[in-house]
């Protein structure tokens, strides 16, 4: 069984994205899971096909997409991705949309397809500091988590999709701001997998 993971490169002028950097840290194989990683583009209109692209090469039956909030210090299972996109701050290429649809015409949420109740109660008994989160914002993280679920949607592929919020890596952001080392954060993309992996659905 393949799993694509995906990290953002880095933006808002930051030198790492602790998603990027944990996803380069996973193993070619974890129990039944053949992992292939990604890292997209920071850009609204790049990274889904960068997306798009990096599925078609892999047909895999799980995709996992991360990516780092730096506002947040737990990780976050993302249960919604929404049809909007609004930037306070411009991406890579220096776009800020302003309350546009991520899909002209597309529904206005999808619920992820991976286990996020199971994935939720499998980081906490690990100690892991993890939480349900009903928003992924409305900035690159949603617009590639949308299109994810759209694009499955549309195929009618059953692979299982969700997202996974991680907080920035310790003094990689102002000092005192939410931060998580990055071994624990690796460590909690691997259980999100292992909990997909299980084949459990809904939650």
């Amino acid at each position: 069984m393949k799993a694509l993971v995906t990290g953002f490169e880095p933006f808002g002028g930051s030198a790492v994205n602790a998603s990027a950097e944990a996803v380069r840290r996973l193993p070619a194989r974890l129990g039944v899971l053949e992992i292939v990683t990604a890292e997209l583009p920071t850009s609204y209109r790049r990274s889904h096909a960068a997306l798009a692209a990096a599925i078609e090469r892999v047909s895999p039956a799980i995709v996992l997409c991360t990516g780092q909030a730096n506002e947040r210090g737990a990780l976050c299972v993302e249960r919604l991705a929404v049809n909007l996109q609004y930037a306070e701050t411009a991406d890579n290429d220096g776009a800020r949309p302003a309350d546009t649809p991520v899909v002209p015409g597309g529904p206005a949420a999808y619920l992820a397809t991976l286990p996020v109740r199971p994935a939720l109660a499998a980081l906490q008994a690990a100690g892991l500091p993890a939480q349900l989160s009903m928003s992924a914002g409305t900035f690159v993280c949603n617009h590639v988590f949308y299109h994810l679920l759209h694009g499955a949607a549309g195929s009618g592929h059953p692979r299982r999709g969700g997202f996974l919020h991680v907080p920035a890596l310790p003094g990689a952001d102002a000092p005192g701001a939410p931060s998580m080392a990055l071994d624990d954060i690796v460590r909690g993309i691997e259980i999100v997998l292992r909990t997909a992996a299980e084949g459990s659905s809904g939650g």
